[in-house]
């Protein structure tokens, strides 16, 4: 919101701690305040609800290139996990030996989580896509932040997860993962969650 005063134009902006301040709208402290996050996603527990109820997992910019982080994701919830799991991208007829998709609207089922793996600009489109076809979980990958896209995903009645890894918090929650996110190789025999 913003306020025109005889002075200058100010800015209020809310806080990360709920409060909120007055402060020039072309301050560098405005600037740095904006740029702040503030979006909270779900919290572990709700992560781990989110993955326990689903059965299948759309990987959006999946690549069929063995060194792009997707490949690798695709990989392990292919190997370790029990999802049915669908390659989405328009310039790929296959990936991992499975058909590709070239977008969510032409994949088999309306997958419970899509998995996101495009640059932050183009999360709103892929969250537009996902509610076109009713799939009720974006998961957007680790590196990838758009709190717009994330507040607005919200509004449209989607369960938004960014800046996190699938593979990861899927290994967290099974026990089979260091603190620098590689496989501890321990064998355990405690019942895994999938």
């Amino acid at each position: 919101m913003s306020t025109v005063t005889e002075a200058s134009v100010s800015e209020t902006v809310q806080l990360v701690n709920g409060l909120s301040c007055t402060v020039p709208a072309n301050s560098p402290l405005a600037k740095l305040l904006r740029s702040q996050r503030t979006w909270v996603g779900p919290d572990a527990k709700a992560r781990l609800r989110l993955l326990r109820e689903a059965k299948s997992i759309a990987i959006v910019g999946a690549s069929p290139n063995p060194v792009r982080s997707s490949y690798f994701v695709g990989t392990y919830l292919q190997q370790s996990s029990d999802y049915r799991v669908y390659f989405v991208n328009p310039n790929a007829d296959t990936i991992l030996g499975e058909k590709a998709y070239p977008d969510l609207a032409s994949l088999p089922e309306v997958p419970d989580i899509v998995d996101v793996f495009r640059k932050a600009s183009d999360i709103p489109a892929v969250m537009d896509e996902v509610v076109a076809i009713g799939a009720p979980t974006i998961w957007v990958q680790l590196g990838i932040w758009n709190q717009d896209a994330a507040e607005y995903g919200e509004s449209k009645g989607l369960n938004v997860v960014m800046d996190r890894c699938i593979k990861i918090e899927h290994a967290r929650f099974h026990g089979g993962l260091h603190l620098l996110g590689f496989d501890t190789g321990q064998i355990t025999a405690r019942k895994t969650i999938r």
